[in-house]
């Protein structure tokens, strides 16, 4: 028996303990994923009892050799001679924080070091977290996964009646609302009112019925945020402080312009000028959309962040929601092309609630990226290690891109690839991940703008 196989058969106890957690998802409102004529649907569970509090089942070592100073020397590396201005880490195993730091400078023109207190803009690695807040609200009995949209947004409309009625939570969590690619992305970027987007989706073209494809957006996946306020009467950013940052300890997150501009230290986005590097001020297009773009955190944050979604805060954040949170529900095949590493190691692509999901050379990983202007982020865990990492860093560049399949492959004990020498990852941006043709609506963004993914 070869060493990968050894490690799946140690892994079978500790997934199979959470994929029967899962119809357990607390309050009569439990929901389960399930398949259906090549769709995915959100259906009662029988069950109606909270599920039990059982510990996490043991994880699979990490392969020998791995050593987390080595990844902290190659992430000062990437700052040295300002290759990226700064950069923060955090890795995660087995309920451990292995590194929680800083690399490089807040600011080229100020040279601030980066700690790890320094809060950095998440772009679409926000979108986990109102996955994250739905399910609290789902095990709460306020939502439920198939929840319409027209149940707490009786105003909301799609060109097409029918649709309109059809519309779910999970549908729109998991980029199924039937529009084309990034709908209305480039008036956002324009500065167009989120507002006044929402109501252009009743004129927007559909590419499919509500449920039965996949089609990522920004502006519509933020009617979540209505969502939350319509079950709960308080603000989405008011309930992911209360629900998620103050109780997970992240006490450097925030969301929106003014809490990054609050943080006694945040990295300034970074693009490139004639000189090198060049700071400005961040867009504030992208944070209408809080729910899909809106969250501000620091490496010390998101250690506490992957705690949490690797199963350590139960208290938080139980098992059951974590196992249907991260459950793949539609496929996204274009996932699999990009950079090197990713036609590489990936055999298949999904997306979950907020989540996607790759099959990593044979290995399940969850993972978000996201890129707007002057920031990008990863944040990648692989369940049958209990191991996650993210990173962050200020400036255009994709170079520190490859340092997460570079971890990644040491972690899974794979053979070494050259990752880091991909100089470019398109997959951050919004485009580059499914299809490419413009509508008419202004739905299609572009590359140079860097929309979160």
């Amino acid at each position: 028996m070869n060493c990968n196989k050894k490690r799946r058969s140690r892994v079978l106890p500790r997934l199979g303990a959470i994929a029967l957690l899962m119809p357990l998802t607390l309050g009569s409102t439990a929901q389960t994923p399930q398949h259906g004529n090549g769709a995915v649907t959100m259906q009662n569970a029988s069950a109606t009892a909270v599920a039990p509090s059982a510990p996490l089942p043991p994880a699979a070592p990490l392969a020998a050799g791995f050593d987390v100073r080595q990844f902290e020397s190659m992430a000062q590396q990437l700052v040295a001679g300002q290759r990226v201005p700064g950069l923060a880490m955090a890795i995660v195993h087995n309920g451990q924080i292995l590194s929680a730091r800083g690399f490089g400078v807040t600011d080229v023109s100020r040279a601030q070091p980066v700690d790890s207190h320094t809060v950095f803009r998440l772009a679409s690695l926000s979108k986990s977290f109102a996955g994250t807040m739905t399910g609290l609200l789902v095990n709460d009995g306020s939502l439920r996964w198939d929840s319409k949209l027209v149940n707490y947004l009786p105003t909301f409309r799609l060109s097409d009646a029918s649709a309109s009625q059809q519309l779910t939570v999970a549908d729109l969590l998991s980029h199924r609302v039937g529009l084309t690619h990034n709908a209305f992305d480039r008036d956002l970027e324009q500065y167009a009112d989120y507002h006044t987007l929402t109501q252009k989706l009743a004129y927007a073209p559909l590419k499919c019925a509500p449920g039965t494809c996949y089609s990522y957006q920004n502006v519509a996946f933020s009617l979540i945020g209505d969502v939350v306020f319509a079950a709960t009467g308080d603000f989405y950013a008011q309930e992911v402080q209360r629900r998620i940052f103050k109780p997970l300890g992240m006490n450097d997150a925030s969301l929106g312009l003014e809490g990054i501009q609050a943080s006694p230290s945040w990295a300034r986005p970074h693009v490139r000028g004639r000189g090198g590097w060049v700071s400005m001020m961040p867009k504030t297009t992208y944070y209408q959309v809080l729910p899909a773009a809106g969250v501000n955190a620091s490496a010390s944050d998101m250690a506490q962040y992957l705690l949490a979604h690797t199963g350590h805060r139960p208290d938080v954040l139980p098992l059951p929601l974590l196992a249907t949170l991260h459950q793949r529900l539609v496929d996204t095949p274009s996932e699999i092309r990009g950079s090197s590493w990713r036609r590489t190691r990936l055999n298949s692509a999904g997306y979950a609630l907020g989540w996607r999901t790759y099959n990593y050379a044979g290995h399940d990983v969850v993972f978000h990226g996201g890129a707007v202007q002057g920031y990008r982020g990863l944040i990648a865990m692989v369940p049958e290690l209990d191991f996650g990492v993210a990173m962050l860093w200020n400036s255009e560049s994709s170079l520190p891109s490859g340092l997460l399949p570079t971890i990644l492959d040491s972690a899974l004990g794979l053979p070494e690839g050259r990752w880091l020498d991909d100089n470019i990852d398109p997959t951050l941006y919004a485009d580059a991940t499914d299809e490419t043709a413009p509508n008419p609506q202004g739905a299609h963004a572009s590359a140079s703008s860097a929309a979160p993914n």
